[in-house]
């Protein structure tokens, strides 16, 4: 079940839920961890050098591994803590760069179109589609999934993501405050 947009801006103004932080001292990536509400929501930082080589490693060109590697890209992982089932859009969800209006997260049927157009080829397409993080998905108490989200945010600049989740019929929201996107160097 959807619920407007203008319901969800007006939740997302109270204030998050307090966030973890940490750093991989081999890797030097950042990760931003929250529980809330029965939820748990993870985002890893992915260095372009990471991307680039997954995806080529996949059938990607350089060139098209390059277009993914220079969005801002996440290991997403969601996990339901709670004793409910929880329903997860992530259509639902949305990241804001200060001064700028809250935009969607490219959906897999966008990335499909962009690949098609640029003649990536079937299987390249597919590995990419099973990489990314589930658009929609109904978690059991104790059931978690991962995969990767990308943001149009410049490396090294930050945002917030709100996302949302839906349990015992009731729409639930939070933010992750000033994730920062992995510089080249990461």
């Amino acid at each position: 079940m959807r619920f407007a947009a203008l319901t969800l801006l007006a939740v997302w103004s109270v204030a998050a839920s307090a966030a973890d932080f940490s750093v991989d001292a081999e890797t030097g990536l950042a990760t931003w961890q929250i529980e809330t509400g029965g939820i748990q929501l993870q985002l890893t930082q992915i260095s372009p050098d990471q991307a680039r080589a997954f995806y080529q490693a996949r059938g990607f060109s350089a060139a098209m591994s390059e277009r993914y590697a220079a969005e801002c890209v996440f290991m997403t992982v969601v996990r339901n803590l709670g004793n409910t089932p929880i329903q997860h859009r992530l259509a639902d969800w949305r990241y804001v760069v200060a001064g700028q209006a809250p935009r969607p997260i490219r959906s897999k049927a966008a990335w499909e179109r962009i690949w098609k157009q640029h003649g990536v080829a079937e299987p390249a397409r597919i590995a990419f589609a099973w990489a990314q993080f589930p658009a929609t998905q109904t978690f059991s108490p104790g059931d978690w999934n991962q995969g990767m989200t990308a943001y149009r945010v410049a490396r090294g600049a930050s945002f917030d993501l709100h996302f949302a989740w839906r349990t015992d019929g009731k729409h639930h929201s939070d933010s992750l405050k000033q994730v920062r996107c992995a510089d080249e160097e990461s």
